[in-house]
């Protein structure tokens, strides 16, 4: 069973989540920050990832602590569900096109966290959401989910397209990453752990 629950509670945010690794892309996303909702759904829709989760944070001072804290919660449910990692294909990658937004992701479950992130915004918002805020996410992310990912733009112009194509493209390089291989049960690697 690769599922996962995660409670984590701090003076800053209240999250709780509940992730299958082997779902049909089934969400239900609630945070407080629309845009950020919106960006998970894509998240879980696309990676197949089933993934409900609630947060409440203070977002009366600002989004940040709500999306980071939620980036946090996901890289460690992922990293519980994954289990020893036996069988797994391990790597993904993948390009995703989404109008002018062009972004290419590349990624390795190889539980040492490291993120490259060439993915400039030609606006600080979208609507009220701060673009900085990509990036936390995707840096938390990276870093309690033990991935090493590499996001990169290619072309765009339009903030809310570059968003939107950054999280698909992560979520398809997962969605590869994460799944079974057929042709083997072992540990996708020579150092014997992952």
């Amino acid at each position: 069973m690769r599922k996962a629950d995660i409670t984590r509670k701090t003076a800053e945010t209240d999250i709780s989540l509940n992730l299958d690794l082997d779902g049909t892309g089934v969400y239900d996303v609630k945070t407080g920050v629309g845009f950020f909702d919106h960006m998970l759904d894509q998240l879980s829709r696309h990676s197949l990832i089933d993934l409900t989760l609630r947060a409440s944070g203070d977002t009366h001072i600002d989004d940040h602590h709500t999306v980071e804290d939620c980036g946090i919660a996901i890289g460690q449910a992922l990293t519980r569900a994954l289990g020893d990692k036996k069988g797994i294909r391990r790597y993904g990658s993948f390009h995703l096109a989404m109008d002018d937004a062009l972004v290419r992701t590349a990624l390795d479950l190889s539980a040492r966290p490291f993120l490259i992130w060439n993915v400039p915004f030609p606006t600080q918002k979208i609507g009220s959401f701060d673009t900085e805020l990509v990036r936390e996410f995707f840096q938390a992310l990276s870093t309690h989910g033990g991935i090493t990912l590499h996001v990169d733009l290619i072309h765009g112009v339009n903030s809310h397209h570059i968003a939107e194509a950054a999280f698909k493209s992560v979520a398809r390089a997962l969605r590869e990453a994460v799944e079974p291989d057929p042709r083997s049960t072992g540990l996708p690697s020579t150092k014997g752990m992952l």
